[in-house]
């Protein structure tokens, strides 16, 4: 039950930083990207990487994770890199954000793909959902849009990475297709995490307490 749920978890502790934080320094979300970045990034190379490298042939695999960074590339185009923490609202805008909503829908319905109960990789999308989904909230509620439309975006997005868990545990899929799915869904956690890890560096100085952020981010995601 923890597979469908912890992502839900996710998104109600996000909108609590985001409340907790709103007129606050963003600092401290700078420090839990990093971490995120860098757990999901760990988790995918020790946890779904092998798994999909044993089922199916290497240069295929190849091929489908960069199919995957590609995807997120083109998502990005339309969310403006909101999976990795830019998000980019006019404040000013009573508009519907909905380039930035199937974006984000997409993204959160392909991560919820590879969870299931034998693997971890359902902490990996708790971790990285938690800070995208506090940001997401802090422009939300800055932003001029009414409650409802407030209330349909979270929802929605809350929503995706269950449906995605679901439907790949419940529909017959055959083995080879769901591996290639998982591929691609590799190569999106690779780009977000590791355009998390390169953007974390101010000026490219060495930052101690992000250093620390992602080995612990590493270091728990060995051990889990």
């Amino acid at each position: 039950m923890n597979k469908f749920l912890f992502p839900v978890y996710a998104v109600i502790i996000g909108l609590v930083i985001a409340k907790l934080t709103k007129n606050k320094n963003t600092w401290n979300t700078k420090l839990l990207l990093s971490f995120s970045g860098a757990f999901l990034l760990a988790l995918t190379l020790f946890e779904l990487l092998p798994e999909v490298y044993s089922h199916l042939d290497t240069k295929l695999t190849g091929l489908f994770i960069m199919c995957g960074i590609l995807l997120q590339i083109v998502l990005e185009l339309f969310s403006k890199g909101a999976e990795h923490g830019h998000v980019h609202i006019h404040k000013d805008s009573t508009a519907f954000p909905w380039l930035l909503f199937i974006s984000l829908c997409i993204h959160s319905f392909l991560e919820g793909f590879p969870i299931h109960e034998h693997n971890d990789m359902v902490y990996g999308v708790l971790v990285h959902k938690i800070p995208i989904a506090a940001l997401v909230s802090m422009f939300l509620f800055k932003s001029k849009f009414s409650t409802a439309q407030i209330v349909l975006f979270l929802v929605v997005f809350t929503a995706m990475t269950p449906l995605g868990t679901l439907i790949s545990n419940t529909t017959e899929i055959s083995e080879p297709l769901a591996h290639s799915i998982n591929a691609i869904v590799i190569g999106i956690f690779f780009h977000i995490s590791t355009t998390i890890l390169f953007e974390s560096g101010e000026g490219h100085k060495f930052n101690l307490s992000k250093f620390v952020a992602i080995i612990l981010g590493v270091g728990i995601a060995y051990f889990i």
